[in-house]
C-alpha cells in the first residue's frame, strides 16, 4: 500500500476537481458556505500536489505513471479552478485561454512521445504551477478587501508569462524527444 499511496493520492486530485466545480457552481459567487468548501477542497487537492511527489521520492516509488498524470492532475486541478473563476467572480479570460492552451499542448505533446520517453516536470514548471495555485487560492477566498484580488491579478500574470516559457521550454523537449524517437533510439528527457 505505501508505494501506491502517491499515486492514489493524484488520482484524489482527479477526483477533487469535479467536487470543487460543483461546489462553486452551487454557490454561484454569493461567497457563501459553499464557496469555503470549494476552498477547503482545492487546498486539500492542492497539497495532494506536493505530497504525491515528496513520498514517492522519499520511499523510492516514483512511477512512470505518477510521472505523467501527476502533471494531468496539476492541470485538471488548476484549469478547473481557473475557468470557475471566470464563469462565477468574472475574472478576464485571457490569462486563462492563455494557460489552457499551454496546458493542452503540453500535454498532448508528453502524449505523443509517452511510449519511449517521460517529460517530466520541470523546475519552472512547478514554479509555474505553485504561482498559478497562489492566485487561484488568493481569488477563491471569500470577503477579501479589493488589495487581494489586485495581487491575485499580478500573480496570474506572473502564472501566464511562466506558463509562455515554460511552454517553449517543453515544446523543444517534446521535439527533440521525437526526433530520437524517429531516428530509433530511446529518450530520456
Amino acid at each position: 500500500m505505501t508505494s501506491a499511496l502517491p499515486n492514489v493520492l493524484t488520482v484524489a486530485r482527479l477526483v477533487a476537481v469535479p467536487v470543487f466545480v460543483a461546489l462553486m457552481l452551487l454557490d454561484e459567487g454569493r461567497e457563501g458556505s459553499a464557496r469555503w468548501w470549494a476552498v477547503a477542497v482545492f487546498m486539500v487537492a492542492a497539497a495532494t500536489d506536493y505530497l504525491d511527489g515528496y513520498l514517492a521520492r522519499r520511499w523510492r516509488v516514483v512511477s512512470a505513471f505518477g510521472k505523467l498524470a501527476d502533471p494531468i492532475a496539476d492541470k485538471a486541478l488548476v484549469l478547473g479552478a481557473l475557468v470557475m473563476l471566470v464563469i462565477v467572480d468574472g475574472i478576464p479570460w485571457w490569462p486563462v485561454a492563455i494557460i489552457a492552451a499551454r496546458e493542452v499542448w503540453v500535454t498532448v505533446g508528453r502524449l505523443l512521445v509517452a511510449g519511449d520517453t517521460v517529460i517530466a516536470a520541470s523546475r519552472g514548471g512547478k514554479v509555474k504551477t505553485l504561482a498559478q495555485l497562489l492566485a487561484v487560492w488568493l481569488y477563491l477566498l471569500p470577503g477579501m478587501p479589493a488589495g487581494v484580488d489586485v495581487a491575485a491579478w499580478w500573480v496570474l500574470l506572473v502564472a501566464t508569462a511562466l506558463a509562455l516559457v515554460t511552454g517553449v521550454d517543453y515544446t523543444v523537449k517534446i521535439v527533440e524527444a521525437a526526433r530520437h524517437q524517429r531516428a530509433g533510439g530511446r529518450a530520456t528527457a
